[in-house]
């Protein structure tokens, strides 16, 4: 059988004489999770239409462009469609300069079919997107000395579309969610979602797979990692007795998982050889050059249209993090990105755009409560609620106390007039718990630590069971298939590299139950 070597020296078993060992490994083509893949490619892509710089681009050709029926398409595009043999596959991806290990199989030959073919012209539209933000990922990338190729993975994620929303929330370029987002210091609140920030969530995700490849040292496991989790990896691995060949434990991944690897191999290899099926990138009208600005004033996305005559959908094309058409700077500098021509102009009529309509875009600004009515909304209860007395115990934090209770730690601090996070022993704290479960919430007055851990079930209790409190700091005690991964995540705020550093823990594939790890 003959074996074809890549750049980082990993045999690459390509030739058609190996497809018959590789397909054994093969689910059925119709898989659910190979299924799903392709659905959120689709959808994805069809969100994007709404965009300013892509309808522009189209101009009139949305219908075209829409239809994802792959006998209309053929019908419509008189340009041919060629087909190839696996070796003509085989050949191309070996070619192809990386140090990630590719496959070629019939799960990988499908997801080329559907690329080149039924979906040929949402890749000629998304092939137009690279050449706006993959310059941005390739920089990144190419900082911390990682594969450029790993761009590819937002082609998987989310077709390219910095809105793209998952079924399940994942949100943005690298569809990032909310916990993992979080973790990785990305600023999510009403009005502004950096994980639809095209260059800081692409910070996060360089980092975040920066983690992943100190666990496993495989390109190919950090790209399932990043889909499904570090946890079913581990698993999967476990599963199969140790092995961590991706395809020795492509069985015991979770479906989805299982076509991402497959679609993220034929997804480079469509945007190397996209010119040999005869697809043709479309040219995306974004503004050739644009500039970022950092303002301090609360701004409006229609009062910059309307006093610099840009066109709105463009301003939400370009700063795509900002939930609510509102940039909210006043209190802490926020960036603002404009094509050029517009960011002078933005600097000398910045007075005239804060304050064109001021009334009509903020209407409903803050406005301070008296202290005595403030007082009156402190003391309701919810409807259906009881106020019940709890007495606070040593070594009790405002967060676990909000999950004990089920409650919000910002209700906890409304109700209590608490500043910060900063809570004493023996402080008497007013909680307010549905009346039919209050005889149950106070007998927490009364239980151990243990006992509240097991009652409320939540990560921050698993975290203290094992976690002893110390001056700066807790040393958390590793447990029997602890991660690095799993255990910043019980602490928010925390990252695998923090932990790393304040442990001088060179490779965090080796911690071991028992051992103490330091969390700052």
């Amino acid at each position: 059988m003959k074996k074809l070597l890549i750049s980082c020296g990993v045999m690459l078993c390509l030739s058609v004489g190996s497809l018959q060992a590789a397909n054994d490994h093969n689910p059925p083509l119709k898989e659910k999770g190979v299924l799903n893949i392709e659905k959120n490619f689709s959808d994805n892509l069809d969100s994007i239409y709404k965009s300013w710089a892509i309808k522009q681009s189209l101009a009139g050709e949305d219908t075209y462009y829409n239809d994802a029926d792959s006998m209309i398409i053929a019908a419509q595009d008189s340009v041919f469609i060629p087909t190839f043999p696996d070796s003509v596959y085989i050949d191309r991806l070996s070619r192809i300069e990386t140090p990630i290990s590719l496959t070629y199989n019939k799960i990988v030959r499908n997801f080329i079919h559907s690329y080149t073919n039924r979906h040929r012209k949402k890749v000629e539209l998304m092939l137009g997107l690279s050449d706006y933000y993959f310059p941005m990922v390739e920089e990144i990338l190419d900082k911390k000395g990682m594969p450029l190729e790993l761009k590819y993975l937002p082609v998987i994620e989310s077709a390219l579309n910095p809105r793209a929303v998952s079924r399940v929330g994942a949100t943005g370029l690298w569809q990032f969610m909310y916990g993992t987002g979080r973790m990785y210091k990305l600023n999510i609140s009403s009005y502004v979602d950096e994980r639809r920030d095209p260059i800081k969530s692409s910070y996060a995700a360089v980092e975040f797979m920066e983690d992943l490849y100190e666990m496993y040292g495989d390109w190919i496991l950090v790209i399932a990692a990043y889909n499904c989790g570090p946890g079913n990896v581990r698993k999967a691995i476990k599963r199969a007795g140790g092995k961590r060949n991706y395809w020795d434990i492509y069985h015991y991944l979770p479906r989805e998982t299982r076509g991402y690897v497959p679609a993220f191999i034929a997804a480079m290899y469509t945007f190397n050889y996209y010119k040999e099926h005869n697809i043709s990138p479309v040219k995306i009208d974004f503004s050739a050059v644009t500039d970022t600005l950092m303002i301090n004033k609360k701004v409006h996305f229609r009062q910059i249209s309307s006093v610099l005559g840009v066109s709105l959908q463009e301003i939400r094309d370009l700063n795509p993090q900002y939930r609510r058409d509102v940039i909210p700077a006043q209190y802490k500098e926020r960036s603002l990105r404009l094509p050029l021509q517009y960011t002078v102009q933005y600097i000398e009529k910045e007075d005239s755009i804060v304050n064109y309509k001021k009334n009509v875009y903020f209407s409903n600004e803050f406005t301070q409560v008296s202290p005595k009515s403030r007082s009156r909304f402190l003391n309701d209860p919810p409807p259906g609620h009881v106020m019940i007395r709890y007495t606070v115990k040593k070594g009790d934090y405002l967060g676990y106390i909000s999950e004990w209770f089920n409650v919000r730690t910002s209700s906890l601090r409304s109700w209590n007039r608490i500043r910060g996070s900063m809570i004493r022993e023996g402080q008497k704290l007013r909680i307010y718990v549905p009346k039919r479960k209050a005889s149950y919430y106070k007998k927490f007055n009364t239980m151990t630590m243990a006992q509240k851990q097991r009652a409320s079930n939540s990560k921050s209790s698993i975290a203290m069971a094992n976690t002893k409190t110390v001056k700066g700091g807790v040393y958390y005690t590793v447990k029997k298939g602890d991660t690095l991964w799993e255990i910043a995540q019980l602490y928010p705020g925390v990252s695998i590299a923090s932990i790393q550093r304040i442990n001088k823990l060179g490779n965090g594939r080796n911690i071991k139950p028992g051992q103490r790890i330091r969390i700052k």
